[in-house]
């Protein structure tokens, strides 16, 4: 429990989780918000205004929110991972300046523009700011998810003079896991915001609140959400599979408990991961499936763990466990999805309560599918920081002590614990205060 590495590893997971939360939630409704504004100004009804400012709240305290918690991600790379910091800084810190430069800039200026010039500026210039917003948020993700698949598929780098050099751009920028990496993530959060509008919606309904306005944003919530709910399983999520299979082949094997090398590797329908020696118990399979998922053929051949030493390995039980989750998640969002599309085009979707419960109680899910989908990513490239190239154990700053470690993870998660009480006290407020009636000299449209 003192192990400098251990800890320092266990504080950067709950900082970036946490922030992670409030990007689920920001960057999915960014786009639902753009469709609600563009209806308000499209129709003139005052039903998609109200609910455009409605949601805008919910959207400006949230983005606040992870504006606070991912300043603090990057100070702990010069804090706790100064080795790492050191010798891959080269490349490390082009896409993070590049994201702080340009994506940030973007999203604070016209985030400003859309919360102080509604009712101030033409309406063409309103609906133009959240565009950006949305936009600058997406390109904030892609610098992000650039830096991050560069650690799981180094590429234009070159080694001299004991550090990692910035040899090619283009290469890292444009690395092998990166398109897949980043749709998938950025579906994922899509998935996320679809929920969160359509559970807030349901509650309206439910507690008979602005009627009308929540029937407007429950059906735009879950058609879209249906169509990201489809998408995240196919094409993003067997791409991003295909490509970790190829690139990734110890957290290929890990993610689906590949014992033996061989063809006709079986996907895992069931099983109890035993960490020593990895394997499962109780375990169901279809033979020739995962071949064909990772190669199109059934009759491939898959790494398994007899291919690599054991000191190559990632955890099993984590990445194994965490990932059939998101995948399970993943299938529970189509289906319920699947049914609200349903249920809406047989006209019963408003008065299916039990139903609009469900989506209500499912808010978090898609926050969860997502932290299970990292956990999956970052646990399953272990024992590396960089694949191939940095051990985690190398990476650590050497003259912080565990001791050290574990008192910030302290203030950390006592802050923590007091920003999300504050978020979900503020949500939870103006979610049961519901969409306000547009005030003198507000504009309809």
């Amino acid at each position: 429990m003192n192990d400098p590495v251990w800890l320092s590893r266990l504080q950067f997971g709950i900082t970036i989780g946490f922030h992670f939360v409030f990007v689920t939630i920001s960057l999915g409704m960014a786009w639902l918000l753009l469709a609600m504004e563009s209806m308000a100004w499209r129709t003139g009804q005052p039903e998609w205004n109200r609910a455009a400012r409605f949601f805008g709240r919910i959207f400006i305290v949230t983005f606040a929110f992870g504006v606070v918690t991912g300043i603090v991600m990057e100070f702990q790379f010069g804090l706790n991972w100064a080795v790492f910091s050191g010798f891959v800084g080269d490349i490390f810190g082009t896409p993070l300046a590049a994201e702080g430069l340009f994506t940030f800039v973007i999203e604070s200026v016209f985030i400003g523009l859309y919360i102080f010039g509604r009712d101030r500026v033409p309406k063409a210039i309103h609906w133009f700011s959240i565009f950006m917003v949305a936009l600058g948020a997406t390109l904030s993700a892609f610098w992000i998810l650039v830096a991050n698949s560069w650690m799981h598929t180094p590429a234009g780098y070159a080694v001299r003079n004991g550090r990692i050099e910035l040899s090619n751009f283009y290469d890292v920028v444009f690395n092998q896991s990166m398109w897949s990496r980043f749709f998938h993530t950025v579906d994922a959060v899509l998935v996320g915001g679809a929920f969160f509008v359509a559970g807030v919606s349901a509650y309206l309904l439910l507690k008979h609140k602005d009627v009308e306005l929540a029937k407007k944003t429950l059906r735009l919530s879950v058609t879209f959400g249906l169509v990201v709910s489809v998408l995240e399983l196919y094409p993003f999520g067997d791409m991003s599979a295909r490509q970790v299979a190829l690139t990734e082949p110890t957290k290929f094997a890990a993610m689906e408990s590949v014992e033996k090398t061989g063809p006709r590797a079986a996907i895992v329908l069931f099983g109890i991961p035993v960490e020593e020696p990895p394997r499962l118990i109780y375990d169901v399979r279809v033979p020739g499936a995962l071949s064909w998922l990772a190669y199109r053929d059934a009759n491939a051949a898959v790494k398994g763990f007899d291919q690599f030493s054991p000191n190559e390995l990632p955890p099993l039980a984590l990445t194994f466990t965490s990932f059939h989750l998101m995948v399970g998640l993943g299938t529970f969002f189509i289906a319920a999805m699947g049914w609200a599309v349903i249920e809406l085009i047989r006209g019963r979707l408003w008065e299916s309560r039990w139903f609009l419960w469900v989506l209500v109680l499912s808010i978090p899910l898609p926050i969860l599918a997502c932290q299970f989908g990292w956990l999956t990513a970052e646990v399953g490239r272990q024992p590396w920081i960089v694949y191939g190239v940095m051990r985690t154990s190398d990476a650590a700053s050497p003259n912080v002590s565990g001791s050290q470690v574990l008192f910030s993870l302290w203030l950390f998660g006592i802050l923590y614990l007091m920003l999300g009480t504050v978020y979900v006290l503020l949500i939870a407020r103006d979610v049961r205060r519901g969409p306000q009636p547009l005030r003198v000299g507000e504009r309809p449209t």
